[in-house]
């Protein structure tokens, strides 16, 4: 059981727990090193004030005994200090792979969600208690800031890219969800709420909502924009295949490679010569003035899911 204190948020995810101790005791050693500083001060000036215009001090010569012992023990605690946060980051910096998946795209003034099974938020987000969740997050227009402080959990949000984050919930509830990087003139109205149910009771949710899920709803998007026609299964068209290039290393003109996840997608979507795979000419437009940043998900959502067919199977099929 973590420790409840007056004005501090409650525990209500995995991590909460482990950066709150490491919060107190950072508050701690503040606090005792700031008192035994500044009792120091105070009894040195009135010990050895000066009492007269004659009074006058014998130079101190100290050893170098002393002079180590101070910088040692202050370098020691710091670096312990920081090994633990350095631990807590990197036991946290990578989400499981069986997380569940949802994309945010921030707008000045509001959080647009989107589940993988087609369901749409706005200022709200609900997830299930005891699994993992990952979000993969990106900005319509100014940088943004993503933060549940019940789950101790913040990240940017930068127009341009995707940034990820994520959490396990431990306990049902509704809680407060801010931008925390000033983002205009009604940041403080950027806000909602984040309702973490049980696993029976977040699939009953999304049972309710719409039926088509974002990777269908990327494939007929796909269609709608004529992607198929230069993005070939057989490897024919004038344009790189796509069925299995997700988390692949991608060769580029000039000899550079990319791992081909969701940043290299969209940006491949928005930008298509920034980032052209080698033996390929940049035909391929731009579709950033074609598509919304939802539709762009939709469109990542529906490459992800196109894995290799097994050998033996039909080629040139239409994925």
């Amino acid at each position: 059981m973590g420790l409840k204190i007056p004005l501090i948020p409650e525990q209500a995810s995995s991590i909460s727990i482990e950066v709150d101790q490491m919060l107190y005791v950072l508050l701690a050693a503040s606090v005792l090193f700031a008192a035994l500083i500044f009792g120091a001060i105070c009894y040195f000036a009135i010990r050895y004030r000066r009492r007269s215009e004659l009074d006058i001090p014998e130079p101190v010569k100290s050893g170098w005994a002393l002079q180590i012992i101070w910088i040692v023990i202050p370098l020691g605690l710091t670096m312990a200090m920081f090994g633990w946060s350095a631990s807590i980051f990197l036991n946290h910096s990578q989400p499981p792979r069986d997380a569940t998946q949802i994309f945010v795209v921030a707008k000045q003034w509001m959080w647009k969600s989107q589940h993988m099974e087609g369901v749409r938020e706005i200022d709200e987000l609900h997830i299930p208690v005891g699994s993992s969740v990952k979000l993969t997050m990106t900005s319509e227009d100014v940088i943004h800031s993503f933060s549940v402080p019940a789950f101790r959990t913040k990240q940017d949000i930068v127009p341009g890219r995707y940034t990820n984050l994520w959490f396990t919930a431990t306990k049902p509830g509704k809680y407060r969800l801010f931008c925390t990087e000033y983002c205009g003139a009604n940041h403080s109205g950027m806000n909602g709420w984040v309702y973490a149910m049980e696993p029976k009771d977040y699939a009953l949710w999304l049972a309710g909502g719409p039926k088509g899920s974002l990777v269908a709803e990327g494939a007929k998007l796909f269609q709608d924009l004529a992607c198929i026609k230069c993005h070939r299964d057989d490897g024919g068209g004038r344009c790189p295949a796509l069925r299995g290039l997700f988390g692949q290393t991608i060769l580029l003109t000039g000899g550079a490679t990319v791992e081909a996840d969701e940043a290299y997608i969209r940006e491949s979507i928005l930008d298509p010569a920034a980032k052209v795979v080698d033996g390929y000419q940049p035909l391929m437009p731009t579709f950033r003035d074609r598509v919304s940043e939802e539709e762009v998900v939709e469109l990542v959502a529906y490459i992800k899911s196109l894995v290799r067919k097994p050998q033996g199977d039909a080629a040139g099929q239409k994925p």
